[in-house]
């Protein structure tokens, strides 16, 4: 079995709350990739799950850190949190350009998965900024330049494209998705799922490694209940995991 680094999907939330003449701020926490990661060990991977507010600071900044795992899944995590760390910000330290070192672990053997969300790709309002940086050279996809968010809340099924090892033992039928991010798959990848004209997963080969591109989410709001309780969402993510991470 894989040792991952899950990097994302966490929100820390500010609101406003209005009673009468009063009005005071509210702050929330939330998580979304527990299915993810309980799906992951229950398949007998070894997951490390790096919160997004943690991101900025601890996400590995050696290569000899990042080969410690076998594969590295971003997962709504903009380009910022990689690129800012707050010590650059608040005292002018440089720091490593981690999209930079990441392209890297995958030319040299490591395993990628970029999972979609708001803030995967191009992402809402373009604020993911993936678009024309060192990691995306490494993805198996090229993400717009603008906002690429697709949303269908009426609900879209992916089919398979052609058989692979990832897709292997998967139940046939997929349940529906509500939206997913726009891209454009690269010449010599595989488009091994796709919805009505856009792909959902995409992989290749880069350097002696591997990457792929699940442009729907893990979590809602993209990923309903019914994906997350799928008797099969733990094999194919276990399945996707084991493939970025074996070597040829």
């Amino acid at each position: 079995m894989s040792s991952i680094l899950l990097a994302g999907e966490q929100v820390t939330g500010l609101g406003f709350e209005i009673k009468g003449f009063d009005i005071f701020s509210v702050s929330s926490y939330k998580t979304d990739g527990d299915a993810l990661y309980r799906g992951l060990l229950q398949e007998g991977h070894e997951v490390t799950w790096m919160e997004t507010s943690q991101v900025p600071i601890h996400f590995p900044e050696t290569m000899e850190e990042l080969a410690s795992f076998d594969v590295v899944i971003l997962s709504d995590v903009g380009a910022n949190s990689l690129l800012f760390h707050p010590e650059m910000l608040s005292k002018s330290l440089p720091h490593p350009n981690r999209l930079k070192l990441l392209c890297d672990y995958v030319r040299q053997g490591g395993g990628l998965a970029m999972v979609g969300g708001w803030m995967s790709f191009s992402g809402i309002d373009g604020k993911a900024k993936y678009h024309d940086s060192f990691l995306e050279e490494a993805l198996p996809v090229k993400c717009l330049p603008y906002d690429d968010r697709q949303e269908r809340p009426e609900g879209v099924f992916p089919t398979a494209s052609r058989e692979h090892p990832i897709l292997a033992g998967l139940e046939i039928e997929w349940p529906y998705f509500l939206g997913y991010n726009k891209v454009t798959p690269k010449e010599g990848t595989e488009v091994l799922l796709e919805f009505e004209r856009d792909p959902l997963l995409v992989v290749w080969q880069y350097g002696a490694g591997r990457s792929a591109a699940f442009t729907s989410d893990c979590a809602p709001h993209w990923g309903p209940a019914e994906f997350l309780n799928w008797s099969s969402y733990s094999r194919f993510w276990s399945n996707l995991v084991q493939w970025l991470a074996d070597k040829e």
